[in-house]
């Protein structure tokens, strides 16, 4: 009996399988192999099927044409791919294979390869190093930078970047009058606890957060968090190079205006943003109009400026060392925020404002909250969606580029 039902993997998701026809290279087949086991969009695993030649028909779409290997072909690839998964994968892979008789000369291949908790490598013959792969759409693309990252953490390999230990860093970074200012502001001070207490490898002020600092391993210091000096250091940019905002108000339609306005905000993100804000808040001017039944009309409702601007902070990329960029137009707002869409979200979601909640910065999320200057998880998006259609502006706008995220929000036409 076989394990495969070739009809039915036809219909899954192509992020799921890999059609191959001749297998002329099998360093391509281990590589898909590696980034199916990696599994980083949860998908299970996935399926490399070996004698299948994909074209379109006349409308475009997809078409599968059986051609299967020859007896001697499909032991060559058998043997081979498998070799190279026990020896040249780290760890070594383990496929289930599948065959699936078409003439009686011909069979099809199936690779099954599942995924696993582990994040697997390739080092190819003649090759210096072992490289990652993941799964993109129907690409295998080799994982670096931001999705490598992403794949270590998911793989529960590396903590989350806000949650890791700042080794370049020091309990005196923690600016000890903010700290103790935001915590009540927050209600989550004690009167009956020293302020040394709340900097501590083992204070917890949430399930939701780890304690503001760590151990580093090697020394045994007690170092801060990610989290913790872009919150409570006066001066984050000794540590993150784009731990900045810049805010710039153009008169006109685009950055020709040559007396624009240009503040530099620094400082910790949470002074970043009260600021931004009163900057911004010059923008959401009434207008009236007695013609209209709602004679107040604001140029943008004040929530989704908010939520914008603390999605575009809290949320970036901050291994990134650009800054996020708010730029006011006559007719419109754009807040940069660097860094690419978590690849966990679905874009097409995303950008209807549907998308599953997911945080970068779990910790930085969690304090905003209680800040009350941010919304409950997953509440930010379609709350700029909603309050841009109750105030008649047009719906918001979404530019989602390699490494960045740019919100877009047009001023009511009135």
């Amino acid at each position: 009996m076989h394990r495969v039902d070739l009809s039915e993997l036809i219909k899954r998701e192509s992020e799921r399988v890999e059609w191959k026809e001749n297998i002329a290279d099998i360093e391509t087949v281990v590589k898909t192999a590696v980034a199916f086991v990696n599994d980083y969009s949860n998908l299970g695993g996935g399926y490399i099927v070996c004698g299948v030649k994909e074209t379109k028909d006349a409308y475009g779409f997809q078409k599968l044409e059986q051609i299967g290997l020859t007896s001697q072909r499909f032991k060559e690839v058998e043997n081979k791919v498998l070799a190279e998964l026990h020896e040249k994968c780290f760890p070594a892979i383990v496929a289930l294979i599948d065959e699936i008789p078409i003439s009686e000369d011909r069979r099809i291949l199936i690779f099954i390869i599942p995924g696993t908790s582990e994040i697997h490598s390739y080092r190819p013959s003649g090759k210096d190093t072992s490289t990652y792969y993941v799964r993109i759409g129907r690409e295998t693309r080799e994982a670096r930078n931001g999705i490598l990252r992403e794949l270590l953490v998911k793989k529960n390999k590396i903590e989350p970047w806000d949650k890791r230990i700042n080794v370049a860093a020091t309990i005196d970074d923690i600016d000890l009058l903010s700290l103790r200012e935001y915590l009540k502001e927050m209600f989550l001070w004690d009167n009956n606890k020293p302020i040394e207490d709340y900097i501590s490898a083992t204070e917890r002020l949430s399930s939701f957060v780890p304690p503001l600092a760590g151990i580093e391993m090697l020394s045994g210091k007690l170092k801060p968090r990610n989290f913790s000096l872009l919150l409570f250091c006066d001066d984050p940019l000794k540590f993150f190079a784009g731990a900045f905002t810049i805010v710039s108000i153009y008169n006109g339609t685009d950055r020709s205006e040559p007396n624009a306005e240009r503040y530099e905000l620094i400082g910790n993100i949470v002074e970043q943003v009260r600021k931004a804000i009163q900057i911004l808040n010059t923008q959401v001017h009434t207008s009236f109009d007695k013609k209209n039944k709602r004679p107040n009309l604001f140029n943008y409702p004040f929530r989704a400026l908010q939520e914008a601007l603390i999605n575009a902070i809290v949320h970036r990329d901050y291994e990134i060392d650009q800054p996020v960029r708010v730029t006011v137009f006559s007719d419109r707002i754009e807040i940069y925020s660097p860094g690419a869409l978590p690849r966990t979200i679905e874009k097409s979601k995303f950008l209807a404002g549907k998308a599953t909640p997911f945080w970068r910065n779990q910790a930085l999320a969690f304090f905003f909250n209680k800040f009350q200057l941010a919304q409950a998880e997953g509440q930010g998006i379609p709350t700029i969606f909603r309050t841009m259609r109750e105030e008649g502006c047009p719906s918001p706008k979404f530019d989602i580029e390699e490494e960045s995220l740019t919100c877009i929000l047009y001023s009511h036409k009135k």
